[in-house]
């Protein structure tokens, strides 16, 4: 009865109702135990998967690296234990500087878009005037619809003295 149910499941994903009773019995395993489990799992994936393990990140690889290297050293469970919370805690840390570097990344980027935009939409209205049809020659030429562009007032020039006043220099230019 078992073969005829692990056949026809094969090739699915595992059960949910099998994958948490796994996990209700690894929970009462000591961390020695657990281990010898996850050896014996790590033999059948290599003898038996049906599938490609999920992919992990960079991180992970890491850390199950220095966890394989620490029990292959012979060292305790416990002290392996330890050193990998500690060593998650730390990637955890750098995954969420990860995070806050994406999240600045992305705020410029749409800041610089955003600002791109701004230049690009200010930019056209200088180029073509309102009322001016757009590629028109008055538009191009900035002048407005109704003729020639007027010249600015010229500037006022200054008051000159009243001639005979003292102003407290001499002809030649020098100070009395």
């Amino acid at each position: 009865m078992r073969a005829a149910n692990a056949s026809a499941g094969a090739g699915d994903a595992m059960n949910p109702n099998l994958r948490d009773r796994l996990l209700r019995k690894l929970d009462t395993l000591s961390d020695e135990r657990g281990y010898q489990v996850l050896d014996y799992v790590d033999f059948l994936e290599s003898k038996y998967a049906e599938k490609a393990p999920s992919p992990v990140s960079l991180l992970q690889r890491f850390t199950d690296g220095v966890e394989d290297r620490l029990r292959s050293g012979g060292i305790n469970a416990g002290t392996v234990v330890e050193t990998m919370g500690l060593l998650n805690r730390a990637v955890g840390v750098l995954g969420g500087v990860a995070a806050a570097g994406m999240s600045v990344a992305t705020d410029v980027a749409n800041a610089g878009m955003t600002a791109a935009n701004d230049v690009a939409s200010a930019a056209s209205r200088i180029v073509t005037p309102p009322g001016a049809p757009a590629g028109s020659a008055a538009a191009a030429a900035g002048a407005s619809p109704a003729g020639p562009a007027t010249p600015p007032p010229a500037p006022p020039t200054p008051p000159t003295p009243p001639s005979g006043s003292q102003t407290g220099s001499r002809p030649d230019g020098s100070a009395s």
